[in-house]
């Protein structure tokens, strides 16, 4: 099958949305293509998946994470039990694109690369532990498609590279803060990076976020993200080294909503003095005006004591209420009307 690149499903919003489904699927298909539906009724942009392909990544002496898997012996057994056919992969696709969603996945070798790019994606995700894959990097960026960095273990000087070596080849990448941590505290996330990040590289960037909340995408999103992805479980209650990292479908569905709510605001920004302009018929109705504290007859000199600030503010405005302390009543005002110019000696 040759690779047939898809333009976005997203229609073009500032901000994408990544559900990452990785392995919660469990090896299981149906289970795989329960994911894609939940994602989209969620809102989210792009369903992704990881593609293992466990002789090509792996050897049975891959230690364990988090040995979290009782029926598998070896991790090497697990990558096994993840693996899905070539023709299971198209099918994935062509149900995500049926629903309104792009389709990405990682790969995890050069094997499962050339097995996505025939089944097709929109774009290529480099997974945080494939970032000094040189021949990796060097095919994405042959292949024309867009590239979604992952930092998760990186320091700067090897983001550096990843990011020029790209670019040498004709490919902008969007560059995702990441913290491989599962799940990811507050005090990990790295908000602060997105600006550095594009300060430092002029490029889209995002948060692949790992903390099992919507709040880091929120604030990201606020922050100017250019994408954003969690991972998704179908309950709180699957099985799964990575559900503690993870956003529930509802909680997806709230993300996008956010999302969505933080792309219109930012998009507008408001002049103060035309917002102020725009409002002005409800300053009649929330500020102060000057009234009579109580009842004074005409000739008062009027005194501090006698005055006080009550709305409604269509009167004399209240910030004037000094300028008016020594001036005479020329008629007869009743406790809390609000004083007019007419009822003053000039």
């Amino acid at each position: 099958m040759e690779p047939t690149p898809d333009s976005s499903a997203s229609g073009g919003r500032p901000v994408l949305v990544i559900a990452e489904v990785a392995q919660a699927h469990d090896g299981s298909l149906g289970t795989a293509h329960a994911f894609i539906d939940a994602v989209a009724e969620a809102g989210a942009d792009v369903v992704k998946f990881q593609t293992h392909i466990a002789h090509a990544e792996s050897t049975p002496h891959e230690p364990w994470r988090v040995r979290f898997s009782p029926q598998d012996t070896t991790r090497y057994d697990y990558w096994k039990r993840m693996e899905f056919t070539e023709a299971q992969w198209v099918g994935l696709r062509r149900h995500a694109l049926k629903v309104g969603l792009d389709f990405m996945s990682s790969a995890f070798s050069l094997e499962a690369f050339e097995l996505l790019e025939r089944v097709g994606v929109f774009a290529w995700k480099v997974a945080s532990g494939e970032v000094r894959n040189g021949e990796m990097l060097d095919r994405m960026a042959a292949s024309g498609l867009p590239v979604f960095l992952s930092t998760g273990m990186s320091p700067l000087a090897e983001i550096d590279a990843a990011v020029a070596r790209l670019r040498e080849r004709g490919v902008e990448p969007t560059v995702l803060q990441c913290t491989s941590a599962y799940p990811t505290p507050p005090e990990k996330v790295g908000l602060n990076l997105l600006s550095d990040f594009r300060a430092r590289w002029g490029c889209p960037v995002g948060l692949s976020d790992h903390s099992g909340t919507i709040w880091p995408s929120l604030a990201a999103t606020a922050l100017g993200a250019d994408a954003v992805e969690v991972h998704v479980t179908l309950s709180r209650r699957a099985f799964g080294p990575d559900v503690p990292a993870s956003v529930t479908p509802e909680e997806l569905g709230r993300l996008v909503e956010g999302v969505r709510w933080l792309e219109r605001a930012r998009a507008h920004p408001v002049d103060k003095d035309a917002m102020a302009g725009e409002l002005a018929p409800l300053r009649g109705l929330f500020m102060k005006s000057v009234v009579a504290a109580r009842d004074l007859p005409a000739g008062t000199v009027l005194a501090r004591a006698d005055l006080a600030a009550r709305k409604p503010g269509s009167g004399i405005p209240a910030e004037r209420l000094d300028e008016l302390v020594g001036r005479t009543l020329i008629r007869d005002v009743v406790a809390d009307q609000l004083l007019a110019e007419e009822d003053l000696e000039p």
